[in-house]
Formats: structure tokens, C-alpha cells, sequence
């Protein structure tokens, strides 16, 4: 890391600096719950909430049961997927660890929903969701909103080389290389950027027309699945 990424983590500079395992605010999921309170009133009542890559379904379940036990239900929870990841992380976890979207957020779906916390926690989800088909079965699958990373990052110049911890990004999104980050042009690939949101919400509502629903929210797993057959594995 350089100078000025030591100065705004509070690190020793010129040092590797890897994410620990654990959080060190708590070890279990109460402790997980009283600090996201604790979030929430330091930063006076805002939304906070978790992101976690399904691994185990018992360990979600003694989430929503320290949910019920302490009374504090987070805002948001999102559920990643396998396929979601980060260019600087090991390939073994990217390619190998973690249950797929499409898997994981139904049955965290159905867990907060038998547990009664269904309607307090918005879920929102995420991995690898690229296109407005890939928003419209997230919805399908329970999520209330998505989070898109890849897709934008691809509209902003990302050729994907998976150099994102090495500083050495050739399209000079992931690095603070001068060399390489001055190809990135910020009036050229801002208009890149806000073209593919627009047309990816505009084709959202297109597909939804086209299940029949006039609203994407509206959208049940059952027509979503009559709607791709042939077409995709739900």
C-alpha cells in the first residue's frame, strides 16, 4: 500500500495489508447484531444492514434466531453469490467457494420468512448480475432490490484481467499508477456509465411487460419460471 492508502486506513505504509478472517467487534451473531445497533445510533438511525456469501444455512439460521432473541433486525441484509467476487481475491474462493445466487437468496428468503422478519429486513442481492434479466429473477427469487457491480464496472473500461490487488490494472480502473489510471477519462466514460443504467432499467421494465406485470416488483418465481422456460436454470 502507498503513503496516502496507509494514511486513510491507519496502516503501516509500504506494507501488504490482507483482510482478516474475523471482524474483531464480535464472534457470534448477537455480538454481530448489538454492533450493527451500535452503528445505527452513532450514525443517528441510518440503514445498516450485512453482506454475507451463503456457506451454511445453520449459521443463518442462528442469525434469525439472535434477530428474534435480541429484538435488532438489521435494515438490509445481502446475499452474494458464488459468482460475485473481486479480481484481487484467490481464484480458488472466486471460482469455487460459496452457494449460488440462485440458490442462496430464495432460501434466505424463505428463512427470515419463517422466522417473521421477512417484512423487516430488505434483501437485497448480488453476484454477477449483469443484465436486466439477470435483475428481473433476482426479484423473482425473493430480493427486493439488486446491487450491479460487474456490468458497470465493464461500462467504465474493465477488461477483467484480474490484477485488481497488484496496481497494475492496464485500464487504469483498479490502480493508482498515474501511468496507467490517466487513460481513464472521466468526461468520456461517465456518459458510458449512465447509458448502460438507463437502458439496462429501461429493458427491466421491457421484460416485465413482456411476463405480463406492469411492475418488476410484482414478479413471482412461477411466472419468471414459465417466462425463461428453456431459456435459464432457476
Amino acid at each position: 500500500n502507498t503513503e496516502e492508502i496507509a494514511r486513510i486506513r491507519l496502516v503501516e505504509p509500504h506494507t501488504d495489508v490482507l483482510s482478516p478472517p474475523g471482524h474483531r467487534a464480535f464472534s457470534d451473531p448477537p455480538g454481530l447484531l448489538r454492533f450493527l445497533d451500535r452503528l445505527r445510533a452513532l450514525s443517528g438511525g441510518k440503514p445498516v444492514g450485512f453482506k454475507l456469501c451463503v456457506g451454511s444455512m445453520r449459521e443463518f439460521e442462528a442469525l434469525c434466531s439472535a434477530m428474534q432473541d435480541t429484538g435488532i433486525v438489521p435494515d438490509f441484509i445481502t446475499v452474494d453469490g458464488a459468482e460475485g467476487g473481486t479480481g484481487a481475491a484467490p481464484l480458488e474462493y472466486s471460482d469455487s467457494v460459496g452457494v449460488p445466487l440462485a440458490h442462496a437468496l430464495p432460501r434466505v428468503h424463505a428463512a427470515l420468512e419463517h422466522h417473521g422478519l421477512r417484512s423487516k429486513v430488505r434483501l437485497l442481492a448480488s453476484g454477477k448480475i449483469i443484465t436486466a434479466f439477470d435483475v428481473l429473477e433476482a426479484l423473482a427469487l425473493g430480493a427486493d432490490a439488486c446491487n450491479m457491480a460487474r456490468g458497470f464496472m465493464l461500462a467504465l473500461g474493465c477488461i477483467q484481467a484480474l490484477r485488481c490487488d497488484r496496481n497494475s490494472c492496464p485500464s487504469g480502473v483498479a490502480t493508482q499508477d498515474p501511468r496507467l489510471y490517466r487513460g481513464l477519462v472521466p468526461e468520456d466514460k461517465k456518459d458510458r456509465v449512465a447509458n448502460f443504467h438507463r437502458e439496462t432499467l429501461q429493458a427491466v421494465l421491457e421484460l416485465s411487460a413482456a411476463c405480463g406485470v406492469a411492475d418488476p416488483h410484482a414478479i413471482t418465481l412461477e411466472r419468471f419460471v414459465e417466462f425463461a422456460a428453456g431459456r435459464h436454470d432457476v
